[in-house]
This record gives C-alpha cells, structure tokens and sequence, in this order.
C-alpha cells in the first residue's frame, strides 16, 4: 500500500493510493473483440502449419492484404471468407470457431468442463463393453511384457 499527499483546501492529507485501483481493475473484465480471437486463431493455425501469408491467400482466393488484416483483428471477415480461409487452412470451420470459443471462455472466467455431459454418456453407455474382448486383452498384455 503506498501513500500519497493530497492537498484539498488548504490542507495536506495522506491517501492510499495503488490498491483500490489494483482491486478495481480486477473488477474489470477486459472486452474481448472477436475478429481479434479468430484473427488470432488463423494466424497460429497457418504459423503451425508452416505456411505464409501470399500461400494461404492465393489458396482461399483473398488479397494477401485482406488475409493480413484479418489475422490482425483489423477487419471483420464474413462467414463466406472465414469457410475460404479454413478451406485453404484444411481445417474445418468448426474447429477454428471451437478454439475462438475455448479463448474467449478464458478471457470471461468461465470455466470450461473437458469431460463429457452426463446427458451424452448416458445415450453410449450401453456400447461400452463391461469387459476387453479376449483378443484385445491379449495384445495388450503382450504389448506391455
């Protein structure tokens, strides 16, 4: 906790200073832009993949400056150019919208649950064998000597 003087008519008096706004910047959440967390995703998608910006582009058929603008949050891409991106990414849509998701469950506090919800295994429940068929009992014990 650091003091600091303030002088209010006249008259010198000490105040805290850095903690309150350390416990209020706490309280606040910090806005989380979309195009940010997609461009984000692109970008560490095609980074992993060893591929550049001009592949990527002539792939999906969208201006290398369009792509670069995009990756850095600066523009808002449609459904449409975010399917062509993830076309020439060879990844699906769905599991780039899955990681933006995941990371703005992050950016919020939510936590996110990695087991399957009850309701789900409930439906497969009964296509889990009790026991390993004899074969696969076998190759694992072989496996493991």
């Amino acid at each position: 906790m650091v003091k600091q003087p303030v002088s209010v008519n006249g008259v010198v008096r000490w105040r805290d200073v850095g903690l309150a706004k350390e416990a209020h910047r706490e309280k606040e959440r910090k806005m989380v832009v979309l195009r940010h967390e997609i461009g984000d995703v692109l970008r560490d998608v095609r980074q992993r993949q060893g591929r550049t910006l001009r592949e990527v582009s002539h792939s999906a058929r969208v201006s290398l400056g369009y792509l670069s603008e995009v990756e850095r949050g600066q523009k808002e891409a449609s459904s449409e150019l975010l399917s062509s991106i993830c076309s020439a990414l060879v990844v699906p849509l769905s599991l780039m919208l899955r990681e933006v998701s995941d990371r703005v469950a992050v950016a919020e506090g939510v936590i996110i649950p990695d087991t399957v919800p009850q309701e789900l295994s409930r439906e497969f429940v009964s296509d889990i064998p009790d026991e390993l068929p004899e074969d696969l009992s076998r190759g694992l014990a072989s496996s493991r000597a």
